[in-house]
């Protein structure tokens, strides 16, 4: 039976009124839930990149003190000239200088236990291969390139200039390094409290490998590995070690990477 409002005007104002009030409350949830919406995403991802880096294979190359190339034991976190933020060139009795797109990268060590806290004047040894896929002591013996030690400044950060590495096969395009309590325990032979690896982005190694800058056989290599049969990311396809990353292969790129220990 149909509501003649007519007869009821009081209702109809009560009506409207009721209506009025309705609107306003889903006005209300709607804007709590944009905000709300706001406030999750930062802290979703500062939750997301606080955990503890998975622990990695130092690989074949690591010229810490731990193996050799055939003519005995490398360690060149022990030679002078180590410490530096600009890894493309050699140093000490070699000259040459590391070839590329340029690279920077930025490390952020935090405290997991600690409330992810900036982890200050800690040590960060990196290195990776040159952009055919080499990598300086072993497969180049007479280059010390790439490979470099800092102290994390009072943000927990250190950033190295290098040049974009290549792909070779099985491998996905990628960089290494270890984590020291600071720079001493760094150049005297003591364990690492992490050795872990960084990925690089897809998109942005088919652009550099795809292009003319040098990197002889990486586009071939890349089209034939994946993360998910990657040796070393295939279990979480790299889940925590996946850089983030922005550039261009003329002007360059950097990558990021929150490091938690």
């Amino acid at each position: 039976m149909p509501i003649h409002h007519d007869d009821h005007p009081e209702g109809l104002l009560e009506d409207l009124a009721r209506l009025k009030t309705l609107e306003s409350r889903r006005a209300a949830l709607r804007t709590l839930a944009g905000v709300g919406a706001l406030v999750a995403t930062p802290l979703a991802s500062a939750a997301a990149s606080c955990v503890v880096i998975e622990s990695e294979t130092a690989g074949p190359y690591p010229a810490d003190g731990t193996n050799g190339n055939g003519h005995g034991i490398i360690d060149v976190l022990t030679e002078k000239g180590i410490v530096r933020s600009d890894i493309r060139p050699s140093f000490g009795e070699f000259s040459g200088v590391a070839a590329g797109v340029p690279l920077t990268v930025t490390l952020q060590l935090v405290d997991v236990s600690g409330g992810c806290a900036d982890l200050a004047g800690h040590a960060i040894y990196i290195w990776h291969c040159d952009r055919l896929g080499y990598y300086s002591l072993y497969t180049l013996p007479t280059e010390n390139y790439l490979r470099g030690l800092q102290k994390t400044d009072a943000h927990g950060k250190a950033t190295f200039l290098t040049v974009f590495p290549g792909c070779y096969p099985g491998r996905w395009p990628h960089l290494h390094f270890e984590v020291f309590r600071d720079r001493k325990h760094a150049t005297d032979g003591t364990q690492s409290l992490k050795t872990s690896q960084m990925a690089l982005l897809a998109g942005p190694c088919r652009k550099v490998y795809n292009g003319d800058y040098g990197y002889t056989g990486s586009a071939d290599a890349f089209s034939r590995v994946s993360l998910a049969n990657d040796s070393v990311f295939g279990d979480d396809l790299a889940a925590h070690e996946l850089a983030t990353m922005k550039g261009n292969p003329v002007d360059g790129y950097t990558a990021t990477l929150t490091v938690g220990i």
